[in-house]
């Protein structure tokens, strides 16, 4: 009880970023979609490729957000066939990116600093980097495709660079580079950036709180996707390695389950905004599993860890 209280506490700074990013929005009349191009394009690159950077690589470690990218995509997909049968409304497109990847940097990374430590933490990112190359892969492409032809989704994911940086890193890292001293300040700084302005930009897509749940079909399905399906594949990835596989440590397992109970990503909102497609009900589905997460993230560490 005292773990599940003290990683409550540790959530509130959260809560607090996306009521500022509301009342940016709502008063100084901030815009959501100039950040999201920034947020897109030049932070979550930045530490995508710091991330892999400071990791141990093995080909294990390295498998790892390969593996988490392939169980997003197949969950991805899965959900998106469901969501064409019962959303009407030009917003099923957004499914496969509420469900598939997670907030596992804005509101994965302090939790995982808290439960891991320092030294868990490296192995954390490194799994999230594989929901981050979802995000801007497949999830890009099936949420564009929502809006854009073939030709004009697939070059719009040619264009974005996370994994370019994702790919660069594990290059450089495993040559034996290092990031120099002078440019990690750097780094941090944009890490911290990532963090408040993912967060912010949920709260400036929030321009009332009525009908937050907006269509409650799709809410419902993000819902059990993210909430129900994704644990319960992580849980049953666990077992199976535990007990016949034998790839991974205990370590590991822990860290993709934690990426299986966060709430949806905030990125979703971001990619929403700059393809215009449903952004408000996007950002009204991201808020309310942040706050079901509040809740929902101490009670699950306390039954699995």
């Amino acid at each position: 009880m005292a773990a599940a209280l003290a990683l409550f506490l540790k959530l509130i700074p959260l809560y607090v970023t996306v009521a500022l990013g509301w009342i940016a929005g709502r008063f100084l009349e901030a815009s959501g979609k100039h950040i999201a191009g920034i947020m897109l394009y030049i932070v979550t690159p930045s530490v995508v490729f710091s991330g892999v950077m400071a990791a141990p690589l093995s080909p294990e470690v390295v498998l790892l957000p390969f593996l988490v990218f392939a169980i997003s995509s197949v969950l991805g997909i899965a959900q998106l066939k469901l969501a064409r049968r019962v959303v009407t409304d030009g917003s099923a497109s957004i499914i496969p990116l509420c469900v598939g990847s997670g907030n596992t940097g804005y509101f994965g990374v302090p939790v995982a600093l808290l439960l891991f430590g320092e030294e868990g933490l490296g192995l954390y990112i490194v799994c999230m980097l594989g929901t981050t190359l979802f995000e801007n892969s497949v999830g890009f492409y099936l949420a564009a495709r929502g809006r854009y032809d073939l030709k004009d989704s697939l070059w719009r994911v040619v264009k974005l660079p996370s994994v370019y940086a994702f790919l660069a890193a594990v290059a450089l890292n495993l040559s034996g580079f290092r990031i120099p001293d002078i440019f990690v300040p750097l780094f941090d700084n944009l890490r911290g950036a990532y963090s408040i302005l993912g967060m912010m930009i949920i709260g400036m897509s929030i321009t009332s709180f009525r009908g937050l749940a907006g269509n409650i079909r799709f809410t419902g399905l993000a819902f059990f996707g993210k909430f129900v399906v994704w644990p319960l594949v992580a849980i049953l990835f666990w077992w199976l390695d535990a007990n016949i596989l034998g790839i991974y440590d205990t370590a590991v397992h822990q860290a993709m389950f934690l990426i299986s109970i966060t709430p949806i990503a905030a990125n979703t909102v971001v990619i929403a905004t700059l393809l215009d497609t449903a952004p408000r009900q996007a950002a009204g589905t991201v808020l309310l599993t942040t706050l079901f997460a509040l809740a929902f993230i101490p009670v699950m560490i306390s039954l699995a860890f």
